[in-house]
């Protein structure tokens, strides 16, 4: 078991590639079961997302897919890094790419709320 447990909490953006969706009214809750992690996310230019991933170690593997407020139908893979800050916040650090289009890719953090 990873000493990295997601469920029941829930984080804001930090920073996002500018080809990125989700900013700073988008949260986002996680749950957890065992390295099973889903989290639902909403707000800003998220109308609703969704995300599954596998948790190892303190790296989650991730597909999202999300439906933004311009009805834009969007999908994409991450890989999330774990980590705590000083206050003892857990804070996700994502490489992340869309899938389709153009493929782009970017760099996000999320910081517990």
């Amino acid at each position: 078991m990873s000493e990295f447990n997601l469920n029941n909490r829930n984080f804001s953006l930090l920073v996002n590639s500018r080809n990125g969706k989700a900013n700073s009214d988008t949260q986002f809750n996680y749950k957890q079961d065992e390295n099973l992690v889903t989290a639902d996310y909403f707000g800003g230019s998220i109308k609703y997302g969704k995300i599954i991933g596998l948790l190892n170690k303190n790296k989650l593997n991730m597909l999202y897919q999300c439906i933004t407020t311009e009805n834009e139908l969007k999908a994409g893979k991450a890989i999330a890094e774990i980590n705590f800050t000083e206050e003892g916040k857990m804070k996700l650090k994502l490489n992340w790419q869309w899938l389709g289009e153009n493929n782009e890719s970017g760099i996000s953090e999320y910081i517990e709320n």
